[in-house]
């Protein structure tokens, strides 16, 4: 088990990261909300670290603190829930919203994350709620208030990332178009559509 990597990051687009460990290029899937808090290019990354390994593929999963990769670990073990879409679910929402979610049985919320039915999110709910207890919120990661250089097209970014949380592309359009201002990052762009989402 890969359980910790270090290494400068070479290149970086929603959710797929390229990071240089002496001369080996690892390719490691994040959420937004690791995404969100990268050092810039060619700087220097340190992430924890969860393997998937399956018959056609070794998947590389990278967090920026050990309390999303433990909940990441919790979610892929409840029925129903595999890598992509637990990365789907904190990519959505912070670690510490999706804990408060499962603690006031909000089902509402959890439904609006991409590829979370009605049944899926009963079931979160119900597998989480016993394993969470252990979880401390203050501890959880937060969205990071740190914002991205202006990237030249904001909106499609956004757009692209949305879309590969699992959203169909007509609908990421209108989260982007629904938030957006000028002078935006993509990065608030896409906070803002995901907010605008679970709490609509």
């Amino acid at each position: 088990m890969i359980g910790r990597i270090s290494g400068v990051l070479l290149e970086r687009q929603a959710q797929e990261l390229l990071i240089d460990v002496q001369g080996v290029g690892y390719e490691v899937q994040v959420s937004l909300t690791t995404f969100f808090d990268l050092p810039p290019q060619g700087e220097t990354v340190v992430l924890h670290t969860h393997l998937v390994v399956r018959e056609d593929a070794h998947q590389l999963f990278g967090f920026g603190e050990q309390s999303e990769r433990e909940l990441f670990r919790h979610l892929i073990k409840v029925s129903g829930v595999g890598p992509k879409l637990a990365l789907a679910i904190l990519s959505g929402m912070t670690a510490s919203e999706f804990v408060k979610g499962v603690q006031n049985n909000d089902v509402a919320g959890l439904v609006r994350l991409p590829g979370v039915g009605k049944k899926t999110a009963e079931r979160l709910i119900v597998e989480m709620r016993d394993r969470l207890q252990s979880f401390a919120t203050k501890d959880m990661p937060v969205a990071s208030t740190a914002t991205l250089a202006q990237p030249p097209d904001a909106v499609l970014e956004a757009e692209s990332a949305l879309t590969s949380l699992g959203y169909k592309p007509q609908e990421a359009s209108r989260m982007v178009a629904a938030v957006a201002t000028e002078g935006q990052s993509s990065q608030e762009l896409i906070r803002l559509a995901l907010k605008s989402m679970v709490k609509s």
